[in-house]
């Protein structure tokens, strides 16, 4: 069976940057499941997996455009720390989620300083290639109700409602804060500084 649209597909993979420092890598745990045509993984890896089937074998390089997208500098902003309210030891490498003019979107804290928190709407992997190393572990037919929820139902594995990478090719996010500031959670609204202007959601 070929991976076409549609296909539950697993596949082993190890992801390195251009400087061959590795980001992400399965092979030594549990390889990634996806439901290939559903937009659960990077553009360019997916294209380059269609038509491939179990044991095919390959390395793949994306562009930027075809991954994370172009960096945008806009996307980086100073955010007042007392704007974050109760929320306390703001550390680089937290991620909140910010209401913008486009919708919700996290962002995550790149550098505090005194009493400002640098914070950077971009993927983590944003503006960068990338290169792959993959194996194609298995295929089959999705079901009917994976089709139709837009993804695959198996403990872990991209996809699964019970593991989450911190950016890898399925682009998914890790833990992010609820409440303060940038919440989308509708009991606890975005405080000053958090209203969607400018970018990632907090202006100066």
């Amino acid at each position: 069976m070929i991976i076409t649209q549609h296909k539950a597909v697993s596949i082993h993979y190890r992801l390195t940057n251009q400087q061959g420092e590795l980001i992400e890598s399965s092979f030594e745990g549990e390889p990634m499941l996806y439901l290939h045509g559903a937009e659960n993984m990077i553009p360019g890896l997916e294209q380059a997996l269609e038509g491939k089937s179990v044991g095919d074998k390959l390395e793949v390089t994306v562009e930027a455009e075809q991954a994370y997208g172009p960096y945008h500098d806009g996307l980086r902003q100073d955010v007042p720390l007392a704007a974050f309210g109760d929320i306390e030891d703001i550390v680089p490498g937290m991620r909140f989620i910010a209401e913008t003019e486009m919708g919700q979107r996290p962002v995550q804290v790149t550098e505090v300083k005194d009493d400002v928190v640098v914070v950077d709407g971009n993927h983590p992997l944003a503006g960068q290639t990338l290169n792959f190393t993959v194996e194609v572990i298995s295929v089959r037919d999705a079901s009917a109700e994976e089709i139709a929820h837009g993804h695959i139902h198996a403990a872990g594995g991209c996809g699964s409602h019970e593991h989450s990478h911190e950016g890898g090719c399925c682009g998914g996010e890790g833990h992010e804060h609820q409440g303060g500031c940038c919440s989308e959670n509708p009991e606890k609204p975005a405080k000053e500084g958090c209203d969607g202007n400018g970018g990632c959601g907090c202006q100066h």
